[in-house]
């Protein structure tokens, strides 16, 4: 039994502003100002994601500016010193690029950018085509749903479950969830904090539910 479960296509934005390869870097910056996002895919053909390209890929073009590169720079920082000397998005581009599934979980989504160290990921379908774009903030979307939304899904997916016809009380504030009251089976109580806990949205648990006494 589990609740209902957030994908990225729950919250990811579908309307992508996107470059090709053979986008201009000054084209790139405007782009990204005009939009005001720090990366935008590269996408090929019909659609296929090929890469992306971030603020970090253009900053060596500002870095580098006016000044030599030595050959210790190109040793021990190639990528930066020959990103300095791009023109285009396929030459700016990080590739192969970190893509999601629209049918991943929002926690394997939050790992993967925490893992990967980006901002945003383009979301991608079976074949490579870019189908929207999730970004940390659309991942925190769910904490936006209201305390009413949470505890009736507290109450349907849990405690209906769980304790039928019980009189366990359910209330959520700010996010925070608070269980109250007696159930049959107390060996039941810590799978219910776990399941309320589990909610998309939902901030903290406090389970006040008690098993009832034995005659």
């Amino acid at each position: 039994m589990t609740s209902a479960c957030y994908t990225v296509n729950d919250v990811m934005t579908k309307n992508v502003i996107t470059v090709t390869p053979d986008t201009e870097f000054k084209e790139i910056a405007a782009c990204m100002e005009k939009w005001k996002v720090a990366a935008v895919p590269v996408v090929e053909g019909e659609g296929h994601v090929v890469g992306v390209v971030s603020e970090a890929d253009l900053l060596p073009k500002e870095e580098f500016h006016g000044h030599r590169i030595g050959l210790i720079e190109q040793m021990y920082r190639p990528g930066d010193t020959a990103k300095a000397g791009a023109v285009r998005a396929e030459e700016l581009m990080t590739s192969p690029a970190i893509t999601v599934k629209p049918e991943v979980p929002l926690p394997q989504a939050a790992r993967l950018m925490a893992y990967q160290r980006v901002k945003r990921l383009p979301v991608v379908d079976a074949d490579g085509n870019l189908k929207g774009i999730v970004s940390r903030a659309d991942l925190l979307k769910v904490f936006l749903r209201s305390d009413d939304e949470l505890a009736a899904e507290i109450r349907r997916e849990v405690v209906n479950r769980l304790f039928p016809a019980s009189s366990v009380k359910v209330s959520v504030t700010w996010g925070m969830a608070t269980l109250t009251g007696r159930v049959r089976d107390a060996t039941l109580i810590p799978v219910a904090a776990r399941l309320a806990q589990s909610v998309e949205g939902v901030v903290g648990v406090d389970c006040r539910l008690e098993g009832e006494a034995s005659d």
